[in-house]
């Protein structure tokens, strides 16, 4: 998943979208385009962000997001769960060949899971803890899906409100707005 990190290269994917549509755009215009995506006033502005949050120097230590990876067992299920109830949107899907296990990656909103059907991946029955804003009106849209296998709760802990899932295939998701 790009961040703003990858403006540059967002503005060159938007100049080439736009233009197999018949819309040429200047390069420094996709990069306003950009930097208004990201809620920034201006291309200057975004700019100063990459700079201030660039790592200093070789050989410093960063870390980007974790992604984890889930164990599922049964595709169909797995996409009610996290496209349907969830509302996850469907990035991509690999499989070696036909008839072989699948691997894909689900986002939503900054948050990137990726689902295995390969026994190696990972274990059933993994537990990931999310950390998020919103927390209320995410828990009123999953109750608004009536989905019939889970009414999770809102509760309140001493670090913040969670609701806690968990998919078909026993995997635990713990979403957490601090306090």
């Amino acid at each position: 998943m790009r961040t703003f990190h990858d403006a540059k290269a967002m503005a060159k994917s938007l100049r080439q979208a736009l233009a197999a549509k018949d819309i040429e755009i200047s390069h420094s215009d996709g990069l306003e385009l950009v930097a208004a995506g990201f809620g920034l006033d201006n291309w200057n502005v975004l700019a100063a962000k990459i700079a201030s949050d660039t790592p200093a120097g070789k050989g410093a230590i960063s870390f980007g997001p974790a992604n984890p990876i889930l164990r599922i067992f049964d595709v169909d299920k797995a996409k009610e769960f996290y496209l349907d109830y969830l509302g996850f949107s469907l990035d991509w899907e690999h499989r070696f060949e036909e008839n072989t296990p699948l691997y894909c990656q689900v986002t939503r909103s900054g948050l990137t899971l990726h689902l295995s059907e390969h026994s190696g991946d990972a274990s059933p029955g993994a537990r990931v803890f999310v950390r998020m804003t919103g927390i209320e009106a995410f828990h009123k849209e999953l109750h608004s899906r009536n989905y019939r296998f889970m009414k999770p709760g809102l509760e309140d802990a001493p670090w913040g409100r969670e609701v806690h899932v968990i998919d078909p295939f026993s995997n635990r998701i713990s979403f957490c707005e601090d306090k």
